[in-house]
């Protein structure tokens, strides 16, 4: 496995072994931080990666410059990969070993951007979006990005903003979004093009 971008690009890590755990592709990576790079400045962002297994993502992130990351890994031998990489590769990396509803529930932070990518026979994977917007750890305006297969389709969530698909990956992208003064009802305005974000900076 190797980090595809940012400064530590092309460094390879090895996971051990039998993990119970499905790293993110490199193609289905490359597809998702090509849309991710149009609208974030991950310099000025912090990171949720939630079902973090190898620390795939998180190690992206911290790549391209990412300030703050925390990583949600159950397994204990995946989390002492994440602390011994992340210190090996000096990113900023807080490693959480619980589970991972228990975190949320428990958090009291906030995330422009959290990542989950959990194992695609969890029982419960059907009811992360709801889990997650139950609570108040999405910032508003942020991006919550689930990685599944076509198993599940979530388009007709209330905070469905967009997916994309790469092989049998998917990633769907929700938005969090803060109730109307007047009529205390949720609204989900289009997001700007890319083109549009860049131009406010």
């Amino acid at each position: 496995m190797r980090i595809i971008g940012g400064q530590l690009k092309g460094r390879r890590f090895v996971p051990p072994d039998k993990i119970p755990a499905r790293p993110t592709t490199d193609f289905a990576k490359e597809g998702l931080f090509n849309a991710l790079n149009n609208v974030w400045d991950f310099r000025e962002v912090r990171f949720l990666d939630l079902f973090a297994g190898t620390g795939n993502l998180s190690y992206e992130f911290g790549s391209r410059g990412c300030p703050s990351i925390t990583s949600v890994e159950q397994d204990a031998r995946l989390a002492r990969f994440i602390r011994e990489n992340a210190a090996e590769y000096n990113l900023p990396i807080q490693v959480m070993q619980m589970d991972v509803f228990q975190f949320l529930e428990r958090c009291r932070e906030q995330f422009p951007i959290i990542f989950a990518g959990p194992p695609y026979p969890l029982p419960e994977l059907g009811e992360i979006p709801d889990k997650l917007f139950a609570t108040q750890v999405l910032a508003p305006g942020g991006w919550f990005i689930l990685e599944h297969n076509p198993h599940h389709n979530f388009e007709k969530h209330a905070r469905f903003y967009r997916s994309r698909k790469y092989g049998t990956t998917i990633f769907s992208i929700f938005e969090q979004v803060e109730p109307t003064e007047q009529s205390g009802q949720t609204n989900l305005p289009d997001l700007p093009s890319p083109t549009d974000r860049k131009e406010e900076e």
